[in-house]
């Protein structure tokens, strides 16, 4: 019996096609993402869906997707899938991370170009009549200096056409290397210089714990007066009460925004202002980049379909059936030490070296790498995965070096994720028992075993008597209940390092006390 695809959300006929053409069975109903019940009622009978962002794939659809073995998402954010949900379930999500990237970066432009020029309020009163050449007064894009926040594939897209317009550009992205930078022709500054700076700030990032609302009250105090906004990434990097408040003031001398914090925004305080560009997330919406994430998803839906291969996976790396029962619990290792690593990081990468050793060393160490490097960038990029992140690392002129051991030490195996910055290096090494669960090994150089938690308080301090007293109690009368508690020391009276494991997430006051406590040089939540 054929595989049989479920096309909910709008898709070009020629994407549909495909699948026809591939012997797939496709039902086309594209409005039926927008009915709950009816795609409720209709899922199980599917193998696989595909969508844009109508439909909503949520834990109780995933639930009664009884035979759904993937879903594909035509364009990169999946805020609508359910993904530890379909995960669970042993159902892969793609997206098409680079189909809409060249859109997008136009869209800012043309944001940025139409709020320079005031030409929505322009033309709303010339077509009334009214002939107000005097009221409209513009400003020049020429030698203006735009800052981005984020460039990586979009950004760097905006600034090779802003360079063109004789901007200067700058721009602020902790994973851009200096290196990559003078190769796209930006400068490379901090926050902080960039808001300063800039006569236009375009944003260009992902929208995660570190990035949302990365313009705040205090980010708007910081830029010259007259800076223009324009954001076309997600909603939630703008505090959208502090933009209304900067525009109030007229610090703020317009915006251009193509997302916000809840869409569709049917009403919103900014609507209505004549120095406010509004469009409803239209930076994908062009008749080429439609046509091209549609044929791309039906691709890598009826290739996984009908022989298996995986592309542009967000929860499975790209492996053959033979090599994963082997590969599985190093590629879960990988990502994790990637991740402990990443969630360490604030600055620039210039490298990141994986060492394989053992028994590793000899299996299908491209997916090991992907799986690594997606848990170093995820903590900022966000929406990266194992098929994107070598990309995104290469957008960002990182090195990545593989380097294979023989069997060294009492392991097996072992997998060593290091990673180099301007200004230090930190590694952190693990294996796989026999149990089949990762577990931490060594950290900077220093020996200390530990399982993965949900959740953990990293902490690193001089090793003195009294330190681990002083960290228990502080623990203890916030009410943290410490699951597991792993030391390791360089050498007496030297550096030292404490991994907790705690019941829940630490409260930013908890962690504040932690971080002031005598002989704490840093300490840092940390969550698998």
């Amino acid at each position: 019996m054929s595989p049989r695809v479920l096309v909910s959300d709008k898709l070009s006929e020629a994407a549909v096609e495909i699948f026809r053409e591939r012997g797939i069975a496709v039902d086309y109903l594209p409005d039926l993402g927008k009915d709950k019940d009816a795609l409720l009622a209709a899922i199980p009978q599917y193998d696989g869906l595909a969508i844009r962002s109508a439909t909503k794939v949520s834990p109780k659809l995933v639930a009664a997707a009884t035979h759904l073995k993937v879903i594909g998402r035509a364009g990169i954010g999946v805020d609508n899938v359910d993904l530890p949900a379909a995960t669970a379930r042993g159902i892969i999500v793609m997206n098409t991370p680079f189909g809409n990237a060249v859109t997008t970066a136009e869209h800012a432009l043309s944001m940025m170009m139409a709020l320079a020029r005031q030409i929505p309020a322009a033309n709303l009163s010339t077509q009334q009549g009214k002939w107000e050449k005097n009221r409209f007064l513009g400003v020049e894009l020429f030698n203006k200096t735009l800052g981005l926040i984020g460039c990586g594939n979009i950004g760097s897209i905006v600034a090779d056409r802003a360079l063109g317009l004789k901007m200067k550009v700058i721009a602020f992205d902790p994973f851009l290397s200096a290196e990559r930078a003078i190769a796209i022709g930006v400068e490379k500054v901090e926050l902080e210089e960039l808001l300063r700076r800039a006569d236009f700030i375009s944003l260009h990032t992902p929208l995660t714990d570190k990035t949302r609302n990365i313009i705040d009250a205090a980010a708007f105090a910081k830029m010259k007066k007259g800076v223009r906004i324009i954001n076309c990434a997600r909603g939630g990097l703008i505090v959208e009460d502090a933009l209304k408040a900067a525009l109030d003031s007229h610090h703020v001398a317009g915006a251009a925004l193509d997302v916000f914090e809840v869409e569709p925004a049917q009403a919103h305080p900014l609507f209505g202002y004549e120095n406010v560009v509004c469009t409803p997330h239209l930076g994908a919406a062009t008749t080429e980049a439609q046509e091209n994430v549609a044929i791309q998803i039906a691709e890598q839906m009826a290739d996984y379909l009908i022989s298996g291969a995986v592309s542009n996976a967000l929860n499975m790396p790209s492996i053959t059936a033979d090599e994963a029962p082997r590969l599985k619990p190093f590629i879960a290792l990988a990502e994790k030490l990637g991740s402990f690593a990443g969630q360490l990081t604030d600055s620039a990468l210039d490298a990141i070296t994986i060492e394989y050793a053992g028994e590793v060393a000899e299996m299908n160490t491209r997916a090991l790498t992907s799986a690594a490097l997606s848990g170093v960038l995820k903590p900022m990029l966000g929406d990266v995965n194992m098929v994107s992140a070598p990309v995104a690392a290469r957008e960002r002129g990182c090195q990545v070096n593989e380097v294979r051991q023989t069997q060294r030490g009492t392991y097996d195996s072992y997998i060593r994720v290091s990673i180099r910055m301007a200004d230090q290096e930190r590694s952190v090494a693990g294996t796989v028992f026999s149990d089949g669960k990762p577990r931490i090994i060594q950290i900077k150089g220093i020996n200390l075993e530990s399982e993965f938690g949900p959740h953990m308080l990293y902490v690193t301090n001089a090793d003195k008597p009294g330190f681990i007293g002083a960290l228990g109690m502080a623990l203890g009368r916030a009410g943290v209940n410490i699951a597991t508690f792993h030391l390791g020391r360089q050498e007496r009276g030297g550096d030292a390092i404490a991994l907790v494991e705690i019941d829940e997430a630490i409260a930013p006051a908890v962690l504040a006390e932690v971080q002031n406590l005598p002989n704490v040089r840093q300490a840092k939540p940390l969550a698998f």
